[in-house]
């Protein structure tokens, strides 16, 4: 059995599983920033928490992937 790394409270928002040697799951950031809206967290504040506490932790080969569904590959490579 391949382990996998889930994280608390946001079943909602995954949208998938990344295929691999090591497959992880697949969220989507602005399904878990309404999942924090819903426990009462602005969007920005919902924002700078996942940024800070989720999508700056490495925990591993298993950490999950948060995707940004509004984002465009058009917005990248502007940047």
């Amino acid at each position: 059995m391949v382990d996998i790394l889930k994280m608390d409270g946001f079943d909602d928002a995954i949208i998938g599983v990344q295929e691999n040697i090591q497959p992880k799951i697949v969220y989507d950031l602005w399904k878990m920033v309404e999942i924090l809206n819903e426990e009462g967290m602005s969007t920005e504040d919902a924002l700078d928490h996942i940024g800070y506490n989720i999508t700056s932790t490495y925990v591993g080969e298993t950490t999950p992937i948060i995707v940004d569904t509004k984002k465009t590959l058009e917005d990248i490579v502007s940047m």
